[in-house]
C-alpha cells in the first residue's frame, strides 16, 4: 500500500515537472518574439519545434486580436488543467 503512494506522488511530481518545463519553454519563445533572435540557433530552433504542435492549432481556434497573440497563454492554461486532471486521476487509481 505504502509503495503505491509514493509511486502516485512520483508520477504527480513528474506531470508537474513536465508541465512547468513546458511552461518555461513557452515563456521563452515570448521573450524570443520580443526580441530579434536567430532562427537557426540550435536552442531557439529546438524552443519553436517543440512549442510549435501546440501553439499552432491554438492559433487556428482563436480569434486574431491585431498583433497580439494569446495562444500561449491558452496553452499553458491547458497544459496546466490537463496536469491537473491527470494528477487526479493517477491518485485516485493508487
Amino acid at each position: 500500500m505504502y509503495s503505491k503512494t509514493i509511486m502516485a506522488q512520483t508520477l504527480v511530481s513528474v506531470l508537474s515537472l513536465i508541465s512547468t518545463l513546458f511552461s518555461m519553454l513557452i515563456l521563452a519563445r515570448i521573450v524570443f518574439s520580443w526580441i530579434q533572435v536567430d532562427r537557426y540557433n540550435p536552442v531557439v530552433a529546438f524552443i519553436f519545434n517543440v512549442t510549435e504542435p501546440i501553439l499552432a492549432p491554438i492559433r487556428n481556434v482563436l480569434p486574431s486580436v491585431g498583433m497580439f497573440d494569446f495562444s500561449p497563454l491558452v496553452a499553458i492554461l491547458l497544459v496546466e488543467v490537463v496536469v491537473r486532471i491527470l494528477s487526479a486521476i493517477v491518485i485516485s487509481a493508487f
